[in-house]
Formats: C-alpha cells, sequence, structure tokens
C-alpha cells in the first residue's frame, strides 16, 4: 500500500523541512539508510511494532541507533517521532512518498527496465537516452534480468509499462486466436 494517506503526510513534512535546509538529498539518503536498517533486521522491526514494549524502551533503542548512525538532527528527531507516534513500520512507505516528491522537485524520473538478457552498456546508454526524450527528465534507470520475459525488454516510467517482451506478444497472439474461435 504504497502511499497511504499517513506515510504521504509524514513524508511532506519531512520533506518541507530538509528542503527549507537546503538537505532534500542528504535527508533522503539517511532515511533510505535507516529504512534499510529495518528491512535488513526482522527482530528490530519486530521490537519497534510489539506494543508488549514500552514506547520508552523503543525511544531508548532508537537513541543508541541513531547515535551510533551519526544521522543529522533532522532525520534523528523525525525517527524518534515516528516510534513515539508508533508509525515507524510505516517508513518503507514514508521513503518511497519523500522519493517521489524529491524527484518532482530535482525533475528525475526512475525507470524500471526489466530484460530477458544482460544489457550492453552501449543498448543501456540508448535506452536512457530515449526516456529522457519522452519524459524530459533525469533519468535514474534501475535494470532486472528476468529470464521469464523469453525475450525482449519491459519498461516502467511511473505508471506507465511500455512491454515489448516475447512473452506479452505471445499473450496477445493467444488472446486474437480466442477471439476468432
Amino acid at each position: 500500500m504504497i502511499g497511504s494517506d499517513i506515510a504521504k503526510r509524514y513524508a511532506k513534512a519531512l520533506f518541507d523541512i530538509a528542503r527549507e535546509e537546503d538537505a532534500i538529498e542528504a535527508i533522503y539518503e539517511e532515511l533510505k539508510g535507516f529504512s534499510s536498517l529495518m528491512e535488513g533486521s526482522a527482530d528490530l522491526a519486530e521490537f519497534f511494532a510489539n506494543p508488549v514494549f514500552d514506547s520508552s524502551d523503543k525511544a531508548a533503542v532508537m537513541g543508541n541507533i541513531l547515535n551510533k548512525a551519526k544521522v543529522s538532527g533532522i532525520t534523528s528527531n523525525f525517527l524518534k517521532l515516528l516510534v513515539d507516534k508508533r508509525r515507524i513500520d510505516a517508513l518503507g512507505q514514508i521513503k518511497e512518498c519523500y522519493r517521489r516528491d524529491m524527484d518532482n522537485v530535482l525533475n528525475n524520473v526512475r525507470v524500471d527496465v526489466k530484460t530477458a538478457f544482460p544489457l550492453s552498456n552501449k543498448l543501456s546508454a540508448r535506452i536512457k537516452k530515449q526516456m529522457k526524450g519522452l519524459t524530459g527528465k533525469n533519468v535514474e534507470m534501475v535494470i532486472d534480468e528476468d529470464p521469464s520475459l523469453l525475450g525482449g525488454i519491459v519498461i516502467g516510467v511511473g505508471d506507465t509499462l511500455y512491454d515489448g517482451s516475447v512473452r506479452a506478444q505471445l499473450n496477445s497472439i493467444r488472446e486474437l486466436i480466442r477471439e476468432e474461435m
């Protein structure tokens, strides 16, 4: 449930503060790092989600982690607030909402590319150039190899999906044959 209303509100509040401090990207990197820490440690995520533990214990653990992580005061206060308000479980969604806001301001777009085969540097650069021309934004490509595609390529830009995979083409042919019967 990416983009829940609560996550959007928290992300916007943090983003507005980061923008005032001219630290949009730095705050995002800290948020991303802490989110990765939470995703990588099931025990830590479970500790913060468990209502059995007192909020003061959770605050103390968060404080210790933040001291060792050496994050900015803005990020530190934000994460402490999430623990205090029992919203730390929404951190992944908040990070994604923050990223969308940051990308809009910085004129960036994320392009997800799935391919059945490894892309050469030349082809990767060509796709990136095409996507930049199509979107008019700075392109950050994430390439994922998916052998189930059989061949071809699938490109996702925001909510738009360009599916040029062999699997999609075979499915399209299959549907045409069913319609003719």
